[in-house]
């Protein structure tokens, strides 16, 4: 090789737990499986596309993203799981909010920003706890909207 020539680029090092989040995202959001799932399973289905939607956010806590980043992605997870427990009116929300491509596009920046812990402030544990809390209530209530319709029809 001569000094003018220049050098093959180095391959990109590719990361099978992003490429993986990236994978998911698309077939949730971008091949509208999310809003799918929830329009044929009722309840069910919004809660199998939340708990899908847990694995991003736990990409970002093991690379240690800031509390308030895992914050952000569970609030956007519960957004998406309480607007879409709303009947019919939740199938178009479903179509519209796209949570795991925005937690996607978070956790793609914190990829951006290099490996290791980022500085908190105390009161990021409470927003964490918060936005986990929401998450939980969000994917309680589709179920408890069944159980409620259940004993609705039965009586």
């Amino acid at each position: 090789m001569s000094a003018r020539e220049p050098r093959p680029a180095k391959p990109a090092v590719r990361d099978p737990a992003l490429a993986a989040a990236t994978t998911l995202a698309r077939w949730l959001d971008g091949r509208f499986l999310d809003p799918l799932l929830g329009l044929v399973l009722p309840g069910v289905g919004d809660v199998l596309s939340s708990a899908l939607g847990v694995y991003p956010i736990f990409l970002a806590w093991r690379r240690q993203a800031p509390k308030a980043l895992l914050a952000r992605m569970l609030l956007n997870l519960a957004v998406d799981a309480l607007g879409g427990a709303v009947p019919i009116v939740g199938d178009i929300w479903d179509f519209l909010f796209r949570a795991h491509t925005r937690n996607l596009a978070l956790l793609e920046a914190r990829a951006q920003d290099g490996p290791g812990p980022v500085p908190g402030r105390p009161t990021d544990t409470l927003i964490v706890v918060a936005a986990a809390l929401a998450l939980l209530a969000a994917l309680a209530a589709p179920v408890a909207l069944f159980v409620m319709l259940v004993r609705w029809a039965r009586s």
